[in-house]
């Protein structure tokens, strides 16, 4: 993992199937969200923003 991911709480959208296919996870931090591949947890997430995450939801919700 990358350096200061340690420890996070990683979790799948409640839209997410069973199957664990194809799926994203996050892992919510006070400065910053953390996205990672739920295939493949080894690779380094990627970080955004508070303020750049929300807007992505507010869109992705209203999709």
């Amino acid at each position: 993992m990358s350096s200061g991911t340690t420890g996070l709480t990683w979790f799948k959208s409640s839209y997410s199937g069973s199957q664990g296919d194809d799926c994203v996870e996050i892992a919510i931090a006070d400065q910053a969200i953390h996205v990672r591949d739920s295939k493949d947890t080894t690779r380094p997430p990627f970080t955004v923003s508070q303020e750049a995450w929300a807007p992505f939801v507010h869109f992705a919700a209203h999709r």
